[in-house]
């Protein structure tokens, strides 16, 4: 196996150790990178507490909008990972944030998510309308719904052909698992109601638009070079660090593999096996 070092993609070994030293806090994708499926990677733990000891802060984004911010933390408490509600940051919580700040007036939506997602928007204040005709929503939120019935779907292509305010919380076509399975995620329920109705989403929340990262830059008052996004997925994490301007590591344990950086438009600052080796990047580098 290569080591982090022969992984490294920035050419001067003294810039990424620069770059590295201003690493204040660290961004870190769930399923992929710091476990999969239901399988906790067993150096996630270690990493976490190592990053505690150099004193970074880190916080937790997922593209995956099927859990609410309370069922993420139970299913990290399961894991053995205490976190708090300010260290999580889903593209649920970011689609609620873009609506309230750009359509204050939208109250009534279709959701087409899981119930836990549905409880997320509700809990926000907003009203989920039912699989009617005659109960008119205000917009349409598509996200990844595991919970996906035939009937509903229809529905939501329904409204968004009349021309409904359409958006999606993440771009993602497929969800990690250690499952014998393929999950469907949002990309790929966005690219099916395309097909039927000819229509893309207004507007794609969550990885790599840049407002996923905003939420911690202005919560601990950090600046972008201060901060690191870790991730599986080329497209998504790596994207998003290159868009909002800080260091973008790719992590080789979830989706992406070498081989995709031949075809990739653009390169993550670093690329490493798994989270233990940027721990080991971060210690040597906060220790010169």
């Amino acid at each position: 196996m290569e080591t982090c070092f022969d992984l490294m993609t920035i050419d001067n070994l003294t810039e990424l150790q620069q770059r590295l030293r201003k690493v204040k806090h660290v961004a870190l994708d769930m399923d992929g990178t710091i476990y999969k499926g239901e399988t906790l990677f067993p150096f996630t733990i270690p990493f976490l507490n190592e990053l505690k000891e150099m004193q970074i802060r880190y916080s937790f984004l997922t593209n995956n909008p099927s859990k609410s911010t309370d069922d993420y933390l139970s299913h990290l408490r399961k894991m053995g990972i205490e976190a708090t509600k300010e260290e999580m940051y889903t593209s649920a919580q970011a689609t609620v944030d873009y609506l309230k700040n750009h359509f204050p007036e939208m109250k009534r939506l279709f959701i087409l998510g899981t119930p836990s997602m549905v409880r997320e928007f509700e809990q926000a204040g907003f009203i989920s309308t039912s699989d009617n005709p005659e109960d008119e929503p205000d917009g349409v939120v598509i996200g990844f719904d595991r919970s996906l019935v035939y009937p509903r779907l229809c529905r939501a292509a329904w409204w968004i052909q009349k021309g409904m305010p359409y958006i999606a919380t993440n771009p993602d076509k497929v969800c990690p698992t250690d499952l014998p399975v393929t999950l469907v995620d949002c990309g790929s329920i966005c690219s099916c109601i395309e097909k039927a109705v000819g229509r893309k989403p207004d507007v794609v929340i969550g990885k790599p638009d840049p407002r996923m990262l905003d939420g911690i830059l202005k919560r601990y008052g950090l600046q972008p070079e201060e901060v690191a996004m870790v991730g599986d997925r080329i497209y998504t994490d790596i994207q998003l660090a290159k868009n909002a301007g800080v260091l973008g590591v790719l992590i080789l344990t979830g989706e992406a593999m070498t081989n995709d950086l031949i075809t990739a438009d653009f390169y993550p600052d670093i690329l490493a096996n798994d989270l233990s080796e940027l721990g080991e990047l971060l210690r040597e580098a906060k220790a010169n």
